[in-house]
């Protein structure tokens, strides 16, 4: 099976029977880092985030030299791996699941952005981090990893628009709001609860885990979101779960609490869009923010894979609307669906829901299986997407020392410690957070 990158260029110049969202995804990513700079306004990029809004604040990367832009894909092989050679122990490549093929293969250490902020931990001895994911993720490995340590982001514009769609200002704003109905969120009553505990999901910046931190709250992944919510529930009486809507009402209503103890919470409305009484009835006050990869599947693809394939096994992330977790077999995290997938009998038939650079792996790792996306469309994550090996020979080179080189840090990532030490808290506290 061909990478997604080959899949979209054969696409692209009329070579493969494939369809994807967007013909832009066969460019090379500093085409769209050149041109947020002209115009002055960031974007996501093609794929599937390619109609969410960036913020103004959105971060941008600078060109970087002709020379990465202009080399073939066997001398970029041959210059990143001389470059990992020549540093040793000196760098570690974290890569994340829903990375392309061609950026990948680099990976010491391959996981989720859980797994992956672990993996940063693991290497004391590593003078640098090339982390291959997204923005929030290279924050939480430098708020996690030694002070002697740099976290470098290959490519600045790989963000995540499902965490921008939470910042901080609109969640402080939140927060003196339910004060105005809860009172003093510090103020337990018989048993102990406060009114009300922040969660926020690992896909958020790290002003919205230090606003956790300090507030009580607590910072969950997909993993461990039930634990985490029975861990808020037993301290509170209500949760305010951002960014990710669908995380938190799958997770809860998959815990019991009803669909009309969920109120949304819209951040540009007054009172998010509901009103006191629905808030003081709440049990989880959801915030509106999804995640645009998962959005993207529907249960008309699901009945589709059950008429294509009797007997499909049909998996799909939590991050998913409601509807489509319903009409699955099962959801999970990404480890969740790879370890399905490993311990499943030969002959399996798989439909998975999520992105697509892992499904393909997973698809050509066993192929004991048959397994596809239920999306048929080729369409993966946006910011995921913007790093390309270009940019990761760029920051491993810029590293090395000699003849005309002096070794520098380029796109380091780094959390001023009045933000990272209350993100701690609330980290360390989702760490003894086991399922």
């Amino acid at each position: 099976m061909s990478s997604v990158n080959t899949a979209i260029q054969l696409s692209v110049r009329g070579n493969s029977s494939d369809s994807t969202c967007g013909t832009d995804l066969a460019k090379g990513p500093w085409e769209f880092d050149l041109t947020a700079a002209l115009d002055g306004v960031p974007s996501y990029g093609p794929g599937a985030s390619l109609a969410d809004t960036a913020p103004p604040s959105t971060p941008r990367q600078g060109q970087i030299p002709q020379e990465y832009k202009d080399a073939t894909d066997q001398e970029l092989e041959a210059r990143i791996l001389a470059a990992k050679a020549a540093l040793g122990e000196r760098v570690v490549v974290l890569g994340h699941f829903y990375q392309r093929d061609e950026v990948i293969k680099y990976a010491d250490f391959v996981g989720d952005s859980f797994q992956l902020a672990n993996a940063a931990k693991s290497k004391p001895e590593a003078e640098a981090i090339v982390f291959c994911g997204v923005h929030f993720m290279a924050e939480t490995a430098d708020m996690l990893s030694g002070p002697q340590q740099s976290v470098i982001l290959p490519n600045l514009a790989a963000g995540c628009s499902m965490a921008d769609m939470a910042d901080i200002e609109s969640v402080e704003a939140c927060w003196a709001q339910l004060e105005e109905i809860y009172g003093d969120m510090t103020a337990q009553d018989a048993e102990g609860r406060v009114p009300v505990i922040p969660v926020t999901y690992m896909n958020s910046s790290a002003a919205l885990k230090g606003f956790c931190g300090e507030h009580g709250g607590i910072v969950c992944t997909s993993s461990n979101a039930k634990t985490v919510l029975e861990w808020a529930f037993q301290r509170g009486r209500r949760v305010l779960f951002f960014p990710d809507q669908h995380l938190g009402r799958n997770t809860a209503k998959a815990m019991g609490v009803p669909l009309e103890q969920m109120p949304m919470w819209s951040p540009r409305k007054p009172w998010g869009g509901t009103d006191v009484e629905t808030l003081n009835e709440a049990r989880v006050i959801l915030w509106h923010g999804f995640c645009s990869v998962h959005r993207r599947f529907t249960v008309a693809q699901i009945e589709q894979a059950r008429a294509d394939y009797p007997g499909v096994r049909v998996i799909v992330h939590p991050e998913c609307p409601m509807p489509v977790v319903d009409a699955a077999d099962e959801s999970g995290s990404t480890d969740y669906i790879v370890k399905a997938i490993q311990a499943a009998p030969a002959g399996t038939t798989f439909a998975i829901g999520t992105e697509i650079n892992l499904v393909n792996r997973l698809a050509e790792e066993y192929p004991q299986h048959t397994i596809f996306c239920l999306d048929p469309v080729i369409c993966p994550c946006s910011t995921m997407y913007r790093i390309h090996p270009g940019y990761l020979a760029w920051v491993l080179e810029s590293l090395l020392e000699g003849p005309g080189r002096k070794g520098t840090v380029e796109n380091r990532i780094s959390v001023p410690e009045q933000v990272a030490r209350p993100a701690r808290v609330a980290l360390e506290r989702m760490l003894a957070a086991r399922p």
